[in-house]
Order: C-alpha cells, then structure tokens, then sequence
C-alpha cells in the first residue's frame, strides 16, 4: 500500500498541514521541522505527487532559462554550465525543476518566453545576458511574471532585480594591472557592443587609460561588429599597426583563447611578443600553455543569487527588486609579463 501524507504526519508528529507546508518548502516552517518531516519522508519511502498539487496550487515549480543564443551555441561556452549549476543548486533547494530556452533566433526565443509565461508553463524566469533593446526584458517587464537578469539593465525598461559583477571596475583593475607591468599600448578586444557587459568593461578600459593619461586610440578597440566573422584578419590588423598592442585583454577568456590561436598563426608569442588576459576564469585557462591570466567573476554565484531573486518573488510579490553585485578577482598566470 502507497504511503499517504497522513502517515508521513503521524510518524514526524505533524499534521498533514504541516507535512504539506514543508513539501512546499513554506518559509514559516522552521528549518528543524523541515529536516524532520523530510528525514521521515525518506525513510517511508514517501514521494509527494508535485504534479496533482501544482494543479492546486497552480503551479508549476518551474523556472525558465533563457539564454543570449540557441542552446546548442550556449553551451559551448562554459559560462552557460557554471551558470546554472549556481541556479540549479538553489532551485534543487527549493524543489523546484529547470525549463531551458531551446529557439535558435531572437525571434524564436521570444516566441518561447510570451509561451511560457501566457502558457504558465515556468513560475518565473531568469534571463542569462541583458542587452540594450531587447525586447524579451521589455515583454517580461509588463507579463507580471517574477523574473531575474544575470547582467546589469541598460536602462531599466521597468523595477529589475538583477545579480551582475561590477564589470567596469573589473576592466579598470585588469588595465591598472596591465600598466603596472610597464604596458603602455593596450588593446582591448570585446564582445558584441549591444551587450551591457561588452559596454562596462569598454567603459572600465577607458577609465583606466585616462586615469594613467595614456590616450585613447580607437584603432586598439575590436569587438564582434568590427570583426564580421573576420577574427582572424581583424587581429591580423591590430598587430601589424605602426605601433602594435604589447598587451590586449579580451572580452572573456573564450575570446582569448581565440586571439591566443590567431597570434600564434602570426607567430606571435604569448607573452614574450604580447600579453593577453580574460574574464571568467574558466577551468581550461589554468591549463593552457602558458596558463591564461584571467579574471574570476564567480559565476556559480552569480547562477545562485539569481535563483534566489526570482523564487523570493515568486514566494512574496511585494518584494521590491533588489541588485546584488557578486565579487571579482584578478588571477595573475603566465599569459602576462612585464616589460
């Protein structure tokens, strides 16, 4: 015979109420409670049936994830892994499962997400990127679905929580660390200029370069609209200028291990030749040779903060948005040297 929510009760000494409470992960059961009622779930071999309650309580106990591209495109950059291994961990916690954008094109992945919240198919939704314009927040914005950004607003479309680093003093700190090596022709190869991120860590660049007085030279910037799948030619260029980058940090170390690649068709040394560093700290930069310098934004926190933001919203919607700036750090390797 199945075992029922009142036998689970009478065992830990609740009542079924409370049993309810803690399957729902209630905030006013105490954490002794929850671990109490759920030890002796386990122990009867108890499994709560989530689909008939999120029929009653309408809902889904689900969160969407949308990603900046297709997932086949996102997941080849290990940012997207890290990412929602941080959300995953805190929606695991809250018993909650994860829908994962699958559109191939803006248009599709906005078709997706008007569908999942008219559908209510999620509870809430995280967005992994913010861009300027887009018109996946600026929907979400007047839908009333809770939702969180992994990334800072360009301008608020509407009250956002978001998680993000503080990207332009991330930038400033990589250049001062740059020009404390003694490099004085630094350039800076970013990301797609509609991306927040690509425009701080643009800004942060320039900040420092001002700060050192070292002049602003637009022939040092390339991001993704200069190149036009051209990467290869485009880096070509910087390095054959009358007087070529002694140092270049790219938009994240995916970016760099590129550059790194094209440099090395140039014959090019790192860093003998030319010092390079990221962002991200993915697990394969300590690895490479020489090992890439790089900047950790800790993005299992940024995946964690995230899910916390939206499933508080979904508990209590009278919760004002809130901002959570994650810490960075600057991690010196070989791929830099003094000059």
């Amino acid at each position: 015979m199945a075992v029922t929510i009142k036998d689970v009760a009478k065992r830990a000494g609740v009542s079924p109420a409370t049993v309810s409470r803690v399957i729902a992960d209630n905030p006013r059961i105490t954490g002794k409670t929850k671990e109490k009622v759920r030890e002796v779930m386990k122990i009867m071999g108890y499994y709560p049936n989530f689909q008939a309650r999120n029929l009653v309580a309408k809902k889904s106990q689900t969160l969407g994830i949308i990603m900046e591209n297709s997932a086949t495109l996102a997941f080849q950059n290990p940012f997207f892994p890290e990412v929602l291994r941080g959300i995953s961990t805190r929606a695991h916690g809250s018993q909650y499962g994860l829908y994962l954008s699958t559109g191939a094109t803006q248009e599709e992945i906005y078709r997706e997400v008007v569908e999942m919240a008219q559908g209510k198919r999620v509870d809430g939704i995280i967005l992994l990127y913010s861009k300027i314009g887009d018109p996946v927040m600026e929907y979400l914005c007047q839908s009333g679905i809770p939702f969180a950004v992994v990334g800072r607003p360009f301008k608020d479309p509407c009250a956002v929580s978001y998680v993000d680093n503080d990207n332009i003093n991330n930038a400033k700190e990589v250049v001062e660390y740059l020009v404390g090596l003694g490099h004085r022709h630094i350039a800076f190869v970013g990301g797609a200029a509609d991306f927040v991120v690509s425009l701080d860590r643009l800004e942060g660049y320039k900040l420092a370069l001002k700060q050192h007085g070292i002049p602003f030279d637009a022939a040092y910037t390339v991001n993704q609209e200069f190149m036009h799948g051209n990467e290869r030619e485009a880096i070509r260029r910087l390095m054959a200028l009358d007087i070529p980058p002694t140092a270049i940090v790219t938009h994240d170390d995916m970016v760099a291990y590129e550059v790194i690649g094209y440099l090395e068709d140039l014959e090019i040394s790192v860093p003998e030749d030319v010092s390079i560093i990221g962002f991200n700290n993915h697990a394969i930069s300590r690895h490479l040779k020489p090992p890439l310098s790089t900047v950790d934004i800790s993005i299992y926190d940024l995946g964690l903060h995230a899910a916390e933001l939206v499933l508080e919203k979904i508990t209590d919607e009278s919760v004002p948005p809130k901002q959570v700036v994650v810490p960075s750090r600057l991690i010196e390797r070989g791929s830099c040297r003094r000059l």
